[in-house]
């Protein structure tokens, strides 16, 4: 099943930067870490632009829909959920807002980003929780054979963490080296600590 295996990873990778930016806002609130403006920014930027824009899409066509169309069983958590994924815009404005306010105001707009950070991780806990423990499952339950098909050769012509776009065009972002260079930029011990993040 090659669109649960991608699925998992794109939520392993999420996962990953959230940790990230987590560690990284403890130790900078203990003293113990000097902030990367730039390297928060692009995490912020990765957050929005891979699971926000390219994964909540995918789930929503190739695996709600269809289950949508099979039971009603999941209607309760797929309206939570669907409507979450039509919240993406504004759930990132906002944080978008406190990292580029705290880059501004190193002193004052610490706090209000930790506070909007700590709001976002929680959602995503959330959000990722009832997609693990209530919807996977009754797709794994109601699929049919062409369901699973249409599902895998969706997530697969769409693999942010492969490289793998169908019709990809120039200049679309390579998340898998995007992922790679946030988490060399990282601190140790999340990170490999090799330095201020440097985009391309």
């Amino acid at each position: 099943m090659d669109a649960m295996r991608i699925l998992m990873d794109e939520h392993q990778s999420l996962a990953a930067i959230i940790h990230a930016i987590r560690h990284m806002i403890g130790e900078i609130g203990a003293g113990r870490l000097q902030p990367d403006h730039k390297l928060l920014e692009a995490m912020v930027h990765y957050l929005d632009a891979y699971p926000e824009r390219r994964h909540h899409p995918k789930e929503d066509e190739f695996l709600f829909g269809p289950l949508r169309a099979l039971t009603h069983d999941a209607d309760a958590a797929l309206d939570r959920l669907e409507a979450e994924h039509a919240q993406a815009e504004a759930r990132i404005a906002v944080l978008d807002a406190a990292v580029k306010g705290y880059a501004q105001d190193p002193t004052g707009g610490f706090e209000a980003f930790k506070r909007a950070f700590e709001d976002y991780a929680a959602f995503y806990r959330s959000h990722m929780i009832t997609e693990e423990r209530e919807v996977l499952p009754l797709i794994r339950k109601y699929f049919t054979a062409e369901d699973w098909d249409r599902a895998n050769a969706g997530f697969i012509a769409d693999d942010p963490l492969s490289g793998a776009r169908a019709g990809a065009r120039a200049g679309e972002e390579d998340f898998a080296q995007i992922f790679s260079r946030l988490v060399a930029a990282a601190p140790a011990p999340i990170g490999l600590g090799a330095g201020p993040y440097k985009a391309d």
